[in-house]
């Protein structure tokens, strides 16, 4: 299984709008981050997690092929503002999104169209089907573990899909959903920055989190500027911890 990172950045992405800073201002392709997303890849399933604005600019060199499903972790815009993106891959045959409840109705709501019995011509022909925390399902003959995560006070999803585990957005996680994140190969995760955040990880809850889970590689994601320098900040990163970028392919 192979996992790419389509963008490793926070809600504003990297650069910035309006900033001056070092990062922003940075050369260094590792410090220009589209918002966060992900490519899961099997011999014969191709997996999208998030599907956010810059969807579009994220998949224009890469291969085009069916997507198998969506996974939505949440409802903000950063995470779903590319839907609608997803209309070229609809002539490969309809995509279909998964999301908890909760996330489906909001989507419903501010996309209707996407959703509607009679839909409009050229409207991308996509689905929804509402999974549940701690209930495995399968995308082809793929598994996958939905999980419950805490952004801040609003629950959201993260996943597992075998030997990896994708998590983005978390503040915490309840204590029960420890049993799901045993033997981990890859842990993706976020990290938005230093300071604290009341509804995102900073680096020392993220490396907390790495530490527990144990996975044999960590990756960090969803970082915003104020993480500093991709290459001075990965130095200061333990062994087997590592700064996601955008196009980072990682075999799981």
């Amino acid at each position: 299984m192979k996992i790419t990172i389509l963008g490793s950045g926070t809600s504003t992405g990297v650069p910035e709008v309006g900033c001056t800073c070092e990062v922003c201002r940075s050369d260094d392709p590792h410090d220009k981050r589209l918002r966060t997303s992900a490519l899961v890849e099997t011999h014969d399933t191709r997996i999208l997690i998030d599907c956010g604005p810059d969807f579009r600019e994220q998949v224009m060199n890469l291969p085009f092929q069916p997507i198998d499903g969506v996974l939505i972790t949440h409802e903000h815009y950063d995470h779903v503002g590319g839907i609608d993106d997803l209309r070229p891959f609809c002539r490969l045959g309809e995509v279909t999104l998964y999301a908890e409840d909760y996330t489906a109705e909001r989507l419903r709501r501010r996309i209707p169209y996407c959703f509607a019995e009679h839909k409009y011509p050229g409207v991308p022909q996509v689905k929804l089907q509402e999974i549940y925390p701690g209930r495995p399902f399968f995308i082809r003959e793929v598994e996958v573990m939905p999980l419950r995560v805490m952004h801040g006070p609003l629950p959201i999803l993260g996943y597992r899909i075998g030997g990896l585990v994708y998590i983005t957005d978390m503040k915490s996680m309840p204590e029960e959903e420890f049993a799901h994140l045993e033997n981990v190969d890859c842990l993706v995760v976020n990290a938005l920055r230093f300071e604290p955040h009341w509804t995102h990880q900073n680096v020392e809850e993220a490396l907390a989190f790495a530490a527990r889970v144990g996975a044999k590689e960590t990756y960090f994601t969803h970082a915003s500027h104020h993480i500093g320098l991709h290459v001075v900040f990965s130095q200061s990163l333990p062994p087997h911890v590592h700064m996601a970028y955008d196009g980072l392919e990682i075999e799981v």
